[in-house]
């Protein structure tokens, strides 16, 4: 039985990380949990692109340029989208992970869905602080993994 795993080598890799604006008090502390994972893993910042966009919404069409280029082993998109008093949060969050998925599926690249979606401000601030548990740092170490898993999953069929 052959087994394939990621070694989490990130030479040669660059990632793009797509910010929504929208909810930045959160934005900002996943993008910084992100960006220290990938800088502690060895990752240069000129191997790395921000892009923001206004809100989670507007997270998939800028996910889909982005992997048309071909320059990106890997997208990480990071925002929040926190539950209020209406259906806007099921719409913008579904519409979200679909688009995101989509994107990752038609070519063939990981797109990493980093948006936290909550039920209040309380647990999107417990799920972005940078000393407890920080889902950016989750989303850029699942980014790390998936690209060289990538790479490694194409050289066995090759």
């Amino acid at each position: 039985m052959d087994i394939i795993e990621s070694d989490l080598n990130i030479k040669g890799r660059k990632f793009a990380i797509i910010l929504s604006r929208f909810n930045e008090f959160i934005g900002s502390q996943l993008l910084e949990g992100a960006l220290d994972c990938l800088s502690k893993k060895g990752v240069k910042d000129d191997n790395i692109v921000l892009i923001k966009v206004p809100g989670a919404f507007e997270i998939p069409i800028a996910a889909e340029k982005l992997a048309e280029t071909g320059k990106y082993s890997v997208i990480i998109c990071l925002g929040a989208v926190i539950r209020g008093g209406t259906p806007h949060f099921e719409y913008v969050a579904g519409a979200a992970a679909t688009g995101i998925q989509t994107v990752s599926l038609k070519y063939g690249i990981p797109v990493v869905f980093g948006i936290l979606t909550t039920d209040n401000v309380e647990q999107a601030i417990e799920r972005a602080s940078t000393k407890k548990m920080n889902k950016g740092w989750d989303a850029a170490m699942t980014a790390i993994e998936m690209g060289c898993l990538m790479d490694k999953i194409e050289n066995k069929q090759g």
